[in-house]
């Protein structure tokens, strides 16, 4: 497997569920903690890009953190696909 990525420095956070093209908005399924002003790089097939949190919202409430478990909207500056992994830098 020569083709295998090297994982991100930082630790996994979650896995994105979905993503509303028209909005910018990915839904992400956590697996530890995320707050607003966390910086993440998310990576998957298309490639990879960091950004901090800007803005996150539970059941269509804005919040200012989440925890394990939560599926939360997270407002991003690219394109994402199901199944990429964010990680927090």
């Amino acid at each position: 497997m020569a083709d295998k990525k090297a994982v991100p420095a930082g630790r996994q956070v979650g896995v994105v569920s979905h993503y509303y093209d028209k909005i910018g908005v990915g839904i992400v399924k956590l697996n530890a903690s995320l707050k607003v002003g966390d910086t993440v790089k998310i990576v998957g097939k298309n490639g990879e890009f960091t950004q901090e949190i800007s803005s996150m919202q539970l059941e269509h409430q804005s919040i200012d953190g989440a925890k394990k478990g939560d599926e939360v909207g997270v407002k991003l500056d690219q394109r994402v696909k199901e199944k990429d992994q964010v990680f927090k830098l």
